[in-house]
């Protein structure tokens, strides 16, 4: 009788949730982002002998609630990379990973601001800014209908497709500065018309945009037969054709309205904010919002959580970079990827659940159970006897 090998059980199982509640997901987010900044505070306590982990922690709030003025950046910050994060949200729940939002603003932002060089001066600035709205949508709507077409008809990759098409749009930009920029210095000055007016102040009109887009994007997604269609494509292509879905179509229209919101945020970069254009005027936003649609699940109400802190924690280590003299930008990188590493490492534990190996019985234990075991296989045997000798 040969001997076997004991199956040695792993140390945990990790399996699948059911539906968690709302308020223990919630809790478990909580609990990642404070884990974070203790983290992070600790670690510039290590890096700087003058900062501590409170210090750090009040200058994070401070640099996003210190002044009045810091807030309103807050709240503008937090609209606009909003509005990035709900562009992409119709692509990416049509499961067509758009990666060219940068290229789209940037290409709205120059519409706008070609409106501005050409024809500032020459007419009324209402008119230069109603060319402005206009150019800028259709920029950014025809910039993301150029891959959505190869994708609907020649199956192309759509991810590396809009990716490539963020380096043609910085190319683009170039050219035109060196076109306009005659001086040699290749920036091109603030043009002072076609800036749109102030609503109370230079940040309401952002953040007035943005609900609208907001309310607009939600109600499309749950309300309008677009939205449904959208959300059939994103699950299966041949379950839309099936039910009559033309799919090339939904493919074509929702990149347009992808890139048409890209657009309205180069727009309001344009005639709001910078009034200039350069080849890193989009700041990326157009990366970070795939962060912003991804944390919030796509949940257009969510995101405005999700860009909120996301825009929370880059204003915030600014000024903590300047409260300890930071200058190296590396540093305050690394800590503001720590804390989005627990917020999303948080989601494993939203989505599984991990459980420990129970201890084994003692050897003693064993025994004695198995021997109860054979007693009473022996009982059982017994009273099977008698019963069949009665029986005769």
């Amino acid at each position: 009788m040969t001997d076997k090998k004991a199956v040695r059980e792993p140390l945990f199982h990790i399996s699948r949730r059911g539906d968690i509640s709302m308020g223990k997901a919630v809790l478990i987010r909580a609990a990642a982002i404070v884990a974070g900044l203790i983290l992070c505070s600790v670690l510039c306590t290590v890096i700087f002998e003058e900062a501590n982990p409170f210090s750090v922690i009040a200058e994070l709030f401070s640099g996003n609630f210190g002044t009045s003025r810091r807030i309103w950046m807050l709240l503008r910050d937090t609209s606009l990379l909003l509005i990035a994060g709900l562009a992409l949200l119709p692509a990416f729940k049509m499961k067509f990973w758009n990666l060219g939002g940068n290229g789209q603003i940037l290409i709205g932002m120059l519409a706008a601001i070609a409106c501005m060089f050409y024809m500032g001066g020459k007419v009324a600035d209402g008119v230069i800014i109603l060319c402005m709205v206009v150019s800028s949508i259709l920029a950014g709507a025809i910039w993301a209908v150029v891959p959505a077409i190869f994708k609907a008809f020649f199956k192309t990759n759509e991810t590396l497709f809009t990716l490539m098409m963020n380096y043609i749009a910085v190319g683009i930009v170039g050219f035109c500065i060196n076109k306009w920029v005659t001086s040699g210095s290749n920036t091109l000055a603030p043009i002072k018309y076609g800036n749109f007016p102030e609503l109370g102040n230079e940040y309401m009109l952002i953040i007035l945009v943005a609900a609208v887009v907001t309310a607009a994007i939600f109600a499309y997604m749950k309300y309008a037969k677009h939205g449904f269609e959208v959300a059939v494509v994103g699950e299966s292509e041949n379950t839309a054709r099936y039910v009559g879905i033309n799919v090339k179509m939904v493919i074509i229209r929702t990149m347009a309205v992808s890139g048409a919101i890209c657009g309205v945020v180069g727009l309001l970069l344009a005639g709001s904010i910078h009034h200039t254009i350069s080849e890193t005027s989009a700041n990326n936003m157009g990366f970070t919002a795939i962060m912003v649609a991804w944390l919030a699940k796509f949940n257009p109400l969510v995101m405005i959580f999700t860009a909120f802190f996301i825009s929370f924690l880059d204003r915030g280590m600014g000024q903590v970079q300047t409260a300890f003299g930071i200058t190296n930008d590396a540093v305050s990188d690394i800590i503001i990827g720590l804390i989005y590493f627990c917020v999303i490492g948080c989601e494993f534990f939203i989505s599984y659940k991990v459980k420990l190996r129970k201890k084994k019985k003692a050897a003693g234990e064993g025994a004695d159970f198995m021997q109860g075991e054979a007693i009473s296989a022996e009982e059982t045997l017994l009273s099977a006897d008698v019963a069949d000798k009665e029986e005769k």
